[in-house]
């Protein structure tokens, strides 16, 4: 593994021991080589439970490579997208929370001048 996936896991703060690493039999189409040598890299990130399996290339270090690269990616967006969720609802809160325009104030007691008016003109139920 290079140097530029073990700055991407610590950016995210994991640690490659964490990472399950294994070699197995390739699967598909190109007969022997491939069916019969173990080039295909399954990676197994073990906190998150993010899965990645890689057998493009025929050689098993290509593979591992592209495998090691695809998991950096795979838990990069999932980090991003729990940081968007986080922001996106720290702007939902503080729309929530915030003051009232002035308009929204004069609406508001409008809307409630007009709904005490038909509630005034309710009256009681008599017996005629």
């Amino acid at each position: 593994m290079n140097n530029e996936i073990e700055t991407r896991l610590a950016a995210l703060g994991m640690r490659s021991a964490d990472v399950e690493e294994r070699f197995i039999l390739g699967s598909g189409r190109g007969g022997q080589k491939i069916q019969k040598t173990s080039s295909c890299v399954w990676l197994r990130h073990r906190p998150t439970g993010v899965e990645v399996r890689c057998q493009q290339e025929r050689s098993q270090l290509a593979n591992r490579e592209r495998a090691w690269a695809e998991l950096c990616a795979k838990l990069e967006s999932r980090a991003r997208a729990a940081a968007a969720a986080r922001q996106d609802e720290q702007a939902r809160d503080q729309r929530r929370h915030r003051q009232k325009s002035r308009g929204q104030k004069v609406r508001m007691i409008e809307t409630k001048k007009r709904r005490a008016v038909i509630k005034s003109a309710r009256g009681r139920v008599g017996l005629d």
